[in-house]
């Protein structure tokens, strides 16, 4: 039995990680930060052309990224069970290691079907799928309705930087 010093996780032997250099914030930095990615809706009316208006990157429609388009996907699905059925779908395509050649999954955006908190089963569902996959998630937002695609809303802060779209 070795009776020496125990070694922990890498980090330990490696020391502290260095914090990066901030960034200071302006059009410069956000247009060269942004990361492109391909969205792709799960089902229709998902709000793909929507996300990637607001966030920027590729609308794929429903269709998986061409041979021109971003390799990185990010899923979207509205927040009714229909919804979280065909993204639960979509994601064991790629835990299957199934999804078309070159893509990455980076993460799965859901975007809210209504107003208001999520009823207790669908909530459930997403914390199911938040267990395997990074899920962001985007509030109902009325002026969206009317066509009114200003800045992202304040609670989507985590997907904005993301996408690059933080301001």
């Amino acid at each position: 039995m070795h009776t020496g010093m125990r070694q922990g996780p890498e980090i330990w032997l490696r020391g502290p990680v260095t914090p990066p250099e901030p960034v200071p914030p302006g059009p410069a930095y956000s247009h060269a930060a942004t990361r492109r990615f391909s969205w792709v809706g799960t089902h229709g009316g998902a709000g793909v052309s929507t996300l990637a208006t607001v966030y920027g990157g590729q609308d794929c429609g429903r269709s998986w990224p061409g041979p021109g388009d971003p390799p990185s996907v990010l899923l979207v699905a509205r927040t009714h069970a229909a919804g979280l059925d065909t993204v639960a779908e979509a994601v064991e395509i790629f835990r299957r290691g199934r999804p078309p050649q070159g893509l990455d999954l980076d993460a799965v955006v859901l975007v809210a079907d209504a107003p208001g908190r999520l009823p207790r089963p669908l909530a459930q569902r997403v914390k199911a799928l938040e267990s395997v996959i990074d899920v962001y998630r985007v509030p109902w937002v009325p002026s969206w309705r009317l066509g009114e695609l200003g800045h992202p809303p304040r609670e989507t802060e985590t997907l904005a930087r993301l996408t690059g779209a933080a301001r």
